[in-house]
């Protein structure tokens, strides 16, 4: 990204970090990782403008914090969403005082049983800010982006039921399409994920997954996994297109977090968002359907997301984009043509 990309990207991050994590007490907020992702693929001129009509309808105040998290005692305040202003003071002091990597690297571990948290907005937005991070470098404003990624992953800290670690022979796209759906296809996220344990054929199903040899082979399993769950997004996303692309950008959020941690903690990494992509996939299980054809470059497709204007369609063809540039398969690109089909930039 250029210098001046950059100062696009902090202008609108500080503006963003004026709004809390979510709204209406639920639905998170997608502008930092959209923004981001604009900004990345040379749309930088209209960041600003896509946030101002972002802002309008899906912005609200940061909240007051009340009562300080103590490092002695984080347990207590882990999971609590009434504490995301507590953690976002927190985290933005420990990342000041210690630096974004040492933060990462000791609450990392800490936050990975409970990926789940906030519908996996929390570690996408993570995975966007060390990106930013890693490629343009440890500005203020982009360090405080991690922060508050860290601070809504802590405070909906939300651990999957009845996960088993990869053990089995099975690759990720031949996992995906074997995990079991959650009884009740209806409901929101937290509804359905809450149904996981008692899903007959889950547990078995998560174990599947070949089990990843050393931190190069968890790699190289979690770059496949996003590749497949990209590829089977095109054809299953008639069900719940906005909530699949969850299943895709998750894994990729880890993926790009892996260089800036310790190679040990890679295997963990990929068993966690693996369970991450599988939770979804049963979450919003559905036949698959015929898919379009992609018809256009992969610089073309980015253009037309960022058009298109729904933050989830723009966050999905930037993990699409990645694929395509590894692969050189227009998979990727159908599954950005389906998600701009299906999704519906009006809706809330």
């Amino acid at each position: 990204m250029r210098g001046t990309d950059a100062g696009v990207l902090d202008e609108a991050l500080e503006r963003i970090h004026r709004a809390g994590p979510e709204r209406r007490g639920w639905l998170s907020n997608h502008a930092p990782m959209a923004v981001e992702a604009l900004v990345r693929h040379g749309h930088g001129a209209g960041a600003h403008r896509w946030l101002e009509r972002y802002a309008l309808a899906k912005l609200e105040d940061m909240p007051r914090s009340t009562d300080p998290v103590v490092e002695a005692r984080w347990r207590e305040a882990l999971g609590d969403p009434r504490r995301l202003a507590d953690w976002t003071v927190y985290f933005g002091r420990a990342v000041a005082e210690e630096g974004w990597r040492t933060v990462l690297e000791r609450w990392w571990p800490r936050l990975l049983p409970g990926i789940a948290a906030g519908a996996t907005h929390p570690v996408i937005r993570v995975g966007h800010a060390v990106r930013a991070l890693l490629e343009d470098g440890d500005g203020a404003v982009r360090t405080a982006e991690l922060a508050h990624g860290l601070a809504y992953w802590a405070g909906r800290h939300q651990p999957l039921a009845a996960v088993s670690r990869p053990s089995g022979t099975a690759s990720p796209a031949e996992a995906l399409e074997a995990v079991p759906p959650v009884a009740a296809q209806e409901g929101g996220i937290r509804e359905r994920l809450a149904l996981l344990g008692s899903t007959a054929g889950w547990t078995a199903a998560t174990g599947a997954l070949r089990a990843p040899v050393g931190p190069d082979d968890a790699r190289v399993l979690l770059t496949d996994l996003v590749t497949a769950a990209t590829t089977r997004f095109a054809a299953h996303a008639h069900g719940d297109a906005v909530m699949l692309v969850h299943a895709v950008t998750a894994p990729n959020a880890v993926l790009r977090t892996l260089p800036a941690l310790p190679r040990e903690l890679w295997v963990p990494s990929v068993e966690a968002a693996w369970a991450a992509s599988a939770a979804v996939t049963a979450a919003y299980a559905t036949p698959a359907a015929a898919v379009p054809r992609a018809s256009g470059t992969v610089e073309e497709y980015f253009a037309r997301a960022a058009v298109h204007g729904d933050e989830h369609v723009i966050k999905l063809a930037d993990t699409a984009l990645d694929v395509a540039a590894r692969t050189g398969s227009e998979d990727a690109l159908v599954a950005v043509e389906q998600a701009m089909r299906l999704i519906d930039p009006e809706d809330d």
